[in-house]
């Protein structure tokens, strides 16, 4: 099994590239490295066109023409390119119709939530009836009903806007859920009122 492997690799010829190379060394490169090995000192040179390289001459030594081989062959240092790392998650975002559709929502629930605050303190003023919400109550026989009724639609449109950028995908296409439930709630309310009212 060793013997196979090592006549197997063996018998790998080399590549057309580096035999080339090898056979056409340029005969700048070999002058200069005649000029190291005898001790005289160059600065680095560019890299000369494969349209100048000559063969290589008969008088310098194996070891000179193998040096200068192995310099040519050597890959050019690149630098590897740095992409950013992806993150491994990334949060839902709101598009821009659901942005849209929020604020509309948003408007609508608190208009409602207005509507709804009047049509009580219309039934209350004429003495229809009384408040039944025991959280409003305290505040049926004052203005401040109007600022207190705005707290239900704030909490729901809090509600909606965080369930628009939820991870779950059932729970992000319910979003509009609260906040339309908040106003029709709020709309039934103040149409019983009014009819009371009359």
């Amino acid at each position: 099994m060793l013997l196979a492997t090592i006549l197997l690799l063996g018998a790998i010829p080399q590549s057309g590239q580096v035999a080339r190379a090898v056979a056409n060394a340029p005969a700048e490169a070999i002058a200069e490295a005649s000029k190291e090995a005898a001790g005289e000192r160059n600065l680095p040179s560019m890299p000369v066109a494969k349209s100048k390289i000559d063969a290589a001459g008969d008088g310098v030594s194996s070891s000179v023409a193998a040096n200068v081989a192995a310099e040519a062959v050597q890959p050019p240092r690149v630098a590897l390119s740095m992409q950013p790392v992806k993150s491994a998650y990334t949060r839902p975002r709101e598009t821009r119709n659901q942005r849209i559709a929020w604020y509309t929502l948003a408007v609508t629930g608190h208009g409602a939530a207005a509507f709804d605050a009047y049509s009580t303190r219309r039934v209350l003023s004429g003495n229809y009836g009384t408040e039944g919400n025991p959280l409003l109550r305290p505040f049926a026989h004052s203005n401040a009903l109007y600022a207190v009724t705005q707290v239900s639609p704030a909490v729901m449109d809090l509600i909606g806007k965080r369930m628009m950028v939820s991870q779950n995908r059932w729970v992000r296409r319910l979003w509009w859920l609260p906040q339309a439930a908040g106003s029709g709630f709020s709309i039934g309310a103040g149409v019983h009122n009014m009819g009371v009212a009359r």
